[in-house]
Parts: structure tokens; C-alpha cells; sequence
């Protein structure tokens, strides 16, 4: 302990140790819990059912097929925006943004309103008697949710590849698509390997989209959920979670290394930005990304509109009167609502501190255990949502605690976890150590460093890790299906409720609501961002 308190004081070791523990007793433990849960039984009941094989390869096709065409649609699209001198290129960039902080349920939702069996475009345009519920929906509804992930990657990515190279290649009488093969689409591909390996662990978790769309096609994510609510089988639901952990875990290894590589490539190739202009496309590949753009932009739109049309519609696809009542009917969702922004705003506020205190001990201090907290912050990105929070609830389970509350808060902290901390240390990242180190010179110990040089300078990343957390917390589902109780409704467990039992007006009006409020915090928090950001460089 003498080590511990000479470098950094009796409060920032007590702080150390506390987040050790954090990460001990809330991430380790559970997994241990649900490591231990199944017998011999249970491990021979999956591997020889043909049930549970077939559930294996559906979700081997669908993470592979969402993941591909996730990629390939955010790839072109990014492309579209800072190669294709397309039309309205502004517009275009931010429409991905938009679809990104939407929750994540709502657009397997709107494809129901629009592509059931009394959706809006195959029932009442088409006049078809289908709906698309399966694989093809599936698949549909996922790469919409997915390919703005690709798209910020890949956007990244194409604007850090120096033009000079591309003109170099034109100069030695390279035509546009020689350029694009031999030049430009080698270079994006550490960026196009990132997306692909976290969409690809996204789509292993997804599990809103495959429940409500995914009809007959069955994925072991709602596997995980049925067995233990519907047959109650501990045991078969733990299997089929550690299952899908293995490749998600051999995803988050392979992530990890691809953003190495991709740094020590960036800094490669990278250097000084070339000012050399880049040389604009053509007017037929202008107008075909446009078009591909606009197509897309429509498909997101559709969503919206399917949302606040199936709110306002007595009975979707059968009675399209205008109607109010499903609004009316909101104010029996108030628990449910109050509970999401409460959840979200404590974990969200939780989450941010635990990762930036990781981010500062991990990278700018010599305390112990700093590389296993490096692996275990990380962690919790190769863990799906179902399976952690089985695991959660199996541990609150074998110890005889009730609160549901705080395991919810406990499930959305550690979930968010990992995007907070890499976010955050980026950002400190980009602050020299010579701060520290002329701050400790002066008499100043290393919390007082932390929060009173390090986090006023990282402000941007604080309140993009908050914001995001929060926005991400208010419609998450997967981590939480299994920790509500009558007491601790959710808004988003609600909507799900409401969508397995055909109502859709109720079901629509209350995803409504909560994209609507998602906004206004997201709009909130970035005016407060500007505002404290412009105070702090004033000062």
C-alpha cells in the first residue's frame, strides 16, 4: 500500500482499488456464474440437437450475410460522401448520424409497420397477401441498424488517404476505376477490416431485431432468451450464451489487433495532408452514388414516417383513421419512461467516470494490474448483451439479491464500458504527459491532476461518452431483457411487449415518444458540450 500512496495518494489508490473491484465483482463474477450454470446434460443436449444447430447456423448466415452488406452499403456510402461529389453531400453525411442514435429497436419495428403482412408497402402498395419476417427481413432490418457504424469507420478512413497517392497514379496514366482498385481500396482496407469485425460482434448481439422480425428464423441471442423464460432451462440458456461468446470473443482479438495494425499503417502512410486537390468524379458515377444515397436516405425516412404514422392510426394496415388515443394511452407508460432516462442517465454518468479514471490509470500512470484493466474494460464488447445479462441475473440469483434496479444500472454500465474508454483514451491521448508531469512538479498529486488538468482539457470526449452512453442506455434492451421486474419496467422492454402482442398503435406511439426524447437529449447535450467547451478556452 506504501506504493500505492507515496505515487498517488491515500484518495486516488482508494479510487484504484474501488474500480478493481468494480471490475471483479461485475464483470468477472457473473461470468463465472454462468460459466458454472450448465451441467454435462445440457452441454450434450446442444451439441447433438438438431434444433440448436440449426439455431448455430442461422446466426453464423445472418452475422455474416448483415455483416457483409452492412459493410459494403456504409463503404459506398462514405465513398458517395467524400469521393462522389454527390448532390446534396451534406445532407447525405448526416443522415447516417441520425439513423445511429435512433434506438435500436425502432427499425426492426417500422419494418414490421412497412413489410408485414399488413405492412404499408407489401399489403397496401403492393396488394401482396407476404410479409417479409425471416431471413430476408432480417437481413433488411440489420443492415439498415449496421451500415452507419461502417460508414463513420469508412468515412474516417477515406479522408485520411493522402490524394497525392491517387494523382501519382493518375500521373502514370492509371485510369479512374485502375486508381480506385490499385490505390484506393487497398488503403481503406484496415478500415474496412475494423467494420467488418465490430459489426460483426454488433450482429452476434443484436437481439431486438432478430425478436421482432425475425419470425421462424431463429438466432441463439433470442434462443438464450426463450430458454430461460419460456422453458426456464438455466442450464441450455447458458450454453447456447457461451456458444456465442466464443466467436465474439475471437472477433473482439482480432478488432484489437486490426486497430494496432491500422495506426501504425495510418502513420505510414499518413504524414502531412497533401494539398493537392482531388480530381472530381464524373457525371454518371456522380449521379448513380446519388441516387444510391438518396435510395438509402429513403429507406431511413420510411422508418420515421412508419413510426409516427403507425402512432397516429387507429389500426394499422385495417383502420387508418386518424386517431389520439394511442398518445392518450402513454400516460400508463410514465413508469416505464421515467425508469429508461433515470437507468440511462445513472449508468451513462457511471460509465463515463469508471472509463475515464481506467483511461488515466492505464495510460498515463505505473499502477498496478493497468494491462488487466486494459483487457477487462475492453471486455465487455465481446460479451453479447443476452448472455451478460443471463449472467447477472444468474449471479443475483445464486446470492439472494433483489434489487433490480441497480443490476440494470449495473448491466447498461459495464455494456457501455468499452466504447467510453476508447473514446477517452483517444482523448487523453491527445494531451502530452509534460501537463502531468509540470503539474506534479508543482506539488499537484494524480487526482488532482485527473480532475483538474485532464478532464477540463477532455471535455469533448467526456460529454461524447456521456451523451452517447445515455442515448444508447434509454432504448437498450439486450443487456436488460432478463433484470426487469414489476417494479423496474422498462420503455423499451414495453415496446417489445407491445409488438409480440399486436399492438402496434401503442407499440409505435411509445417508440415515438422515445425517439423524440432521444433527440432532445442528444440536442441538449450538445448545445451544453458547445457552451462548456467555449467557457474553458475563453478562461
Amino acid at each position: 500500500m506504501r506504493h500505492f500512496t507515496k505515487d498517488g495518494g491515500k484518495p486516488f489508490s482508494f479510487l484504484w482499488f474501488a474500480v478493481v473491484i468494480f471490475f471483479a465483482v461485475c464483470v468477472l463474477i457473473p461470468l463465472f456464474f454462468v460459466a458454472a450454470a450448465p451441467g454435462a446434460k445440457d452441454f450434450l443436449s446442444v451439441l447433438t440437437s438438431e434444433r440448436w444447430h440449426i439455431a448455430m447456423k442461422n446466426t453464423a448466415l445472418a452475422c455474416i450475410a448483415s455483416t457483409l452488406l452492412s459493410v459494403l452499403t456504409g463503404y459506398v456510402y462514405a465513398y458517395a460522401v467524400v469521393r462522389g461529389d454527390i448532390f446534396g453531400k451534406t445532407f447525405f453525411s448526416f443522415i447516417p448520424l441520425l439513423h445511429l442514435i435512433t434506438p435500436p429497436f425502432v427499425g426492426g419495428l417500422a419494418f414490421i409497420l412497412l413489410f408485414g403482412r399488413q405492412g404499408f408497402v407489401t399489403h397496401r402498395l403492393l396488394g401482396l397477401d407476404i410479409s417479409l419476417y425471416g431471413f430476408p427481413g432480417l437481413l433488411l432490418a440489420q443492415v439498415l441498424c449496421f451500415f452507419p457504424i461502417a460508414y463513420l469507420i469508412c468515412v474516417q478512413t477515406l479522408r485520411g488517404i493522402n490524394p497525392s497517392l491517387e494523382q501519382s497514379a493518375r500521373g502514370m496514366g492509371a485510369g479512374s476505376l485502375k486508381v480506385f482498385c490499385s490505390v484506393t481500396l487497398p488503403l481503406s482496407f484496415p478500415g474496412i477490416l475494423s467494420a467488418l469485425l465490430f459489426i460483426a460482434v454488433s450482429v452476434l448481439s443484436d437481439f431486438g431485431n432478430p425478436m421482432i422480425v425475425g419470425g421462424r428464423f431463429r438466432v441463439l441471442a433470442v434462443e438464450i432468451y426463450t430458454q430461460l423464460t419460456g422453458w426456464l432451462n438455466a442450464g441450455i440458456s447458458a450454453v447456447l450464451g457461451l456458444i456465442l461468446i466464443l466467436p465474439s470473443v475471437i472477433l473482439f482479438l482480432l478488432q484489437n489487433h486490426v486497430l494496432k495494425a491500422n495506426s501504425l499503417k495510418i502513420a505510414t502512410i499518413g504524414g502531412k495532408t497533401s494539398s493537392l486537390p482531388r480530381q472530381k468524379a464524373r457525371l454518371p458515377l456522380r449521379l448513380l452514388l446519388t441516387f444510391f444515397c438518396a435510395m438509402l436516405t429513403l429507406a431511413i425516412a420510411a422508418q420515421f414516417m412508419a413510426i409516427v404514422a403507425g402512432a397516429f392510426q387507429k389500426l394499422w394496415g385495417v383502420n387508418t383513421s386518424f386517431t389520439l388515443d394511442h398518445l392518450r394511452a402513454m400516460g400508463a407508460y410514465l413508469h416505464e419512461l421515467g425508469n429508461s432516462l433515470f437507468f440511462a442517465l445513472v449508468s451513462a454518468i457511471f460509465s463515463t467516470v469508471i472509463a475515464s479514471f481506467t483511461a488515466y490509470v492505464t495510460h498515463r500512470t505505473d499502477m498496478p494490474l493497468r494491462r488487466t484493466l486494459d483487457v477487462v474494460a475492453q471486455l465487455p464488447s465481446a460479451i453479447p448483451g443476452t448472455l451478460f445479462g443471463l449472467a447477472l441475473a444468474l449471479a443475483a440469483n445464486a446470492l439472494h439479491f433483489r434489487a433490480s434496479g441497480l443490476l440494470i444500472i449495473i448491466a447498461m454500465t459495464v455494456g457501455f464500458l468499452p466504447f467510453s474508454y476508447r473514446i477517452l483514451s483517444s482523448t487523453f491521448a491527445q494531451l502530452k504527459t509534460t501537463l502531468d508531469d509540470g503539474a506534479r512538479s508543482l506539488g499537484a498529486d494524480r487526482l488532482r491532476v485527473f480532475y483538474t488538468i485532464l478532464l477540463p482539457l477532455s471535455t469533448g470526449g467526456v460529454f461524447s461518452s456521456f451523451i452517447y452512453d445515455f442515448v444508447r442506455g434509454v432504448g437498450t434492451l439486450s443487456a436488460v431483457i432478463f433484470l426487469v421486474s414489476f417494479k423496474t419496467p422498462l420503455a423499451s422492454v414495453r415496446i417489445l411487449n407491445l409488438a409480440e402482442q399486436g399492438d402496434w398503435g401503442k407499440s409505435a406511439a411509445l417508440a415515438l415518444i422515445l425517439t423524440a426524447v432521444t433527440f432532445m437529449i442528444l440536442g441538449t447535450g450538445h448545445y451544453i458540450e458547445v457552451r462548456m467547451r467555449k467557457r474553458i478556452w475563453s478562461e
